[in-house]
């Protein structure tokens, strides 16, 4: 059965960190682009990073550049968000997905991801 669970949200003040996880079972994560999309109250959901299949390229949106890292352990079979600096803006529940479109460096879709984690909430203080 394929899942993905995202977990390591949580309350955090500004300027803080935190480091999601989404860990995979029954696929390998290799095999799929992998994404990160947050849904704030009131707002769509923004897909900000992605990483693709195979050479493992990345892509970030402007509104996280710089502070969000994404990156992969195949041991774990899982994908990591480290989230830096975060903002009050940053406040959202936090969502991976499984075989979005991935452009790197220009652009992540959900419309074609086809399993989605469970998203776990991220709150920023001021």
């Amino acid at each position: 059965e394929v899942q993905l669970q995202a977990s390591g949200g949580g309350l955090v003040q500004a300027g803080g960190s935190l480091r999601l996880s989404c860990v995979a079972s029954g696929f390998t994560i290799d095999d799929y682009n992998i994404g990160w999309f947050r849904q704030a109250s009131g707002k769509e959901r923004e897909g900000i990073s992605c990483m693709s299949s195979g050479d493992r390229r990345t892509y970030y949106a402007d509104s996280v550049k710089g502070r969000f890292t994404i990156a992969s352990d195949n041991a774990e079979n899982a994908v990591f968000l480290q989230m830096n600096s975060l903002k009050p803006e940053d406040t959202a529940v936090y969502y991976c997905a499984r075989d979005p479109i991935c452009i790197p460096g220009l652009q992540v879709m959900g419309i074609n991801a086809d399993y989605w984690g469970m998203g776990t909430q991220v709150t920023v203080s001021s």
